[in-house]
């Protein structure tokens, strides 16, 4: 520890919240949906669910191209109703 430099300081975290290019997202649009599959699948609430990145990236996308992706909130129920049957 250097002197009045608490330990860590200065060292990049590592966090959640990089931001990504929508092209960036629209290449890993399958993945968000497949984690939000294994969410539902897993029983998580809604409330859980919309706390997740996956659910943050599905829902970006829909903000921006609304016309190109669905709301995650109806690939939520349409998944639910997938694993009910």
């Amino acid at each position: 520890m250097l002197a009045g430099v608490p330990d860590g300081a200065g060292m990049a975290e590592a966090t959640f919240t990089t931001k990504l290019t929508i092209g960036e997202l629209e290449a890993h649009y399958h993945l968000y949906c497949k984690a939000l599959r294994i969410l539902v699948r897993e029983q998580k609430t809604l409330n859980q669910i919309q706390r997740s990145v996956c659910w943050d990236r599905l829902l970006t996308l829909y903000r921006c191209l609304p016309r190109q992706y669905k709301d995650p909130q109806q690939l939520y129920l349409h998944l639910k109703r997938e694993l009910a049957a």
